[in-house]
């Protein structure tokens, strides 16, 4: 049954649109969905936002578990939406559900059994009669988002379509399709500013602090994080090299971060800025990723989300890193040297959003409105380039087309971006001649 007055069906088909947000929270969360909610409303249509991200869709039945208004969802007005850019949070709300778990690859999409929380939610939608669905979340997300448009290739010609964009989210910036994504320059800078505190601590303590940052598997959060905080070192997992590595392979047949390596690394940036710079104490900023490429002992019972990732804030890299450097600088000098882990990133997700992020955001939700109205488009990622100029980027050249999982965009090595951090942080040696590095091709 609808709950909303009927009206005529727009000669493009789309009258109703739903809204869902997924993953962890992000700075101008709001201002996505409050432009695109406008845009639609301003237009005549009707616009509807899922509480609690997949939590409520996934759980759907026609009779057991409907969806009702204010409980699973809210009927958007305009009053809802307006001034609501540059509040905190996310007015519907978040989560980790996974429509496709159990899906790993093409195939599964035939199978009834591994496709039944993905039908739920296709079946909450056309119960709901919406006939758009916007997606706004990370990399996972935009793996559901495609699961859903492809999964409706298999169903007969005469049911219902329900079409699919994809709004990209993340504050680790580690997206493929887009330069920059939206809550990234909030992130860094409030990390950045927190950063400076800790410097300013360690200097008036004459003490270190290991930073370890949020950013998942890439490096562009804590070398943001790392330049604009004016951090002594920042490494990343880009920067896993010969010198990082264990020496052989493990049982796995992957050679692994050696801790012992990165806090002789540590160590000796301790004891350069003592003995040549005469500066007693600093910060240094880890990626969290960098604890995935621990040797497996030192994960062993560390638990995992719904899309299977390690949950990295457990493991406590810089804790452990602060002890065994501290550990390392004892042995090589006779010297004690005070340094503490910490970690940083859920303060940020949430902070108040920058500017940048605010309009970027804003543009990106206006680009729903654009891919599916005035460009009837369906399967298709929204990006900015430039000057928040849009782009449209189709599911394919984002996702692989077997496995059906999204690709981490890395920080290229010897790029000028990584080239930046390197040419600012202390040097523990001489510094080799600047050569051209790779141009990043990865946006598209």
């Amino acid at each position: 049954m609808s709950n909303f007055t009927e009206k005529p069906t727009p000669a493009d088909g789309i009258r109703r649109v739903g809204i869902v947000f997924s993953g962890g929270p992000a700075p101008a969360a709001n201002a996505v969905i409050s432009a695109a909610a406008v845009s639609f409303l301003e237009d005549g249509r009707e616009v509807i936002g899922f509480f609690h991200g997949y939590s409520n869709l996934v759980d759907y039945h026609p009779v057991a578990r409907r969806l009702l208004p204010d409980v699973h969802y809210r009927i958007f007005r305009s009053g809802d939406v307006r001034g609501l850019r540059n509040e905190r949070g996310i007015c519907i709300g978040t989560a980790r559900a996974n429509p496709g778990k159990g899906i790993s690859g093409r195939n599964d999409l035939s199978d009834p059994a591994k496709t039944a929380r993905l039908r739920n939610v296709y079946n909450a939608l056309v119960d709901l009669e919406v006939d758009a669905l916007i997606s706004i979340g990370g990399d996972d997300t935009l793996k559901t988002a495609n699961f859903l448009y492809e999964f409706q290739k298999h169903l007969p010609p005469e049911a219902s379509r329900v079409k699919v964009v994809h709004l990209p989210k993340t504050i680790d910036n580690d997206y493929r399709g887009i330069d920059f994504t939206f809550g990234f320059f909030t992130a860094v800078d409030f990390m950045a500013k927190e950063l400076l505190n800790l410097r300013a601590d360690a200097r008036a303590t004459s003490s270190y602090f290991i930073v370890e940052t949020m950013g998942r598997k890439a490096g562009w959060l804590p070398y943001g994080v790392g330049i604009a905080g004016e951090a002594n070192l920042v490494l990343a997992v880009e920067d896993l090299d010969d010198s990082l590595l264990e020496k052989k392979p493990g049982k796995d047949g992957v050679r692994h971060l050696d801790p012992i390596k990165l806090a002789d690394r540590i160590a000796d940036l301790i004891i350069t800025r003592e003995e040549r710079d005469r500066k007693f104490y600093g910060t240094i900023v880890l990626a969290e990723g960098l604890a995935e490429a621990l040797p497996p002992d030192f994960v062993e019972g560390v638990s995992r989300d719904e899309h299977g990732h390690l949950s990295l804030g457990k493991v406590n890299l810089a804790a452990m890193m602060a002890q065994l450097s501290s550990q390392r600088y004892e042995q090589k000098t006779g010297r004690k040297k005070k340094s503490r882990g910490v970690q940083l990133g859920y303060e940020s997700r949430c902070a108040a959003p920058h500017a940048f992020d605010v309009m970027l955001g804003s543009q990106l939700g206006i680009g729903a409105y654009r891919a599916l109205v005035e460009e009837g488009l369906d399967g298709h990622m929204v990006s900015v380039a430039g000057q928040l100029s849009l782009t449209y980027v189709p599911f394919s050249e984002l996702v692989n087309p077997e496995t059906m999982v999204t690709d981490v965009r890395f920080i290229a090595p010897g790029s000028d971006f990584h080239q930046l951090a390197r040419f600012l942080e202390t040097r523990t040696e001489a510094f080799a001649p600047w050569t051209p590095g790779p141009r990043d091709e990865s946006r598209r």
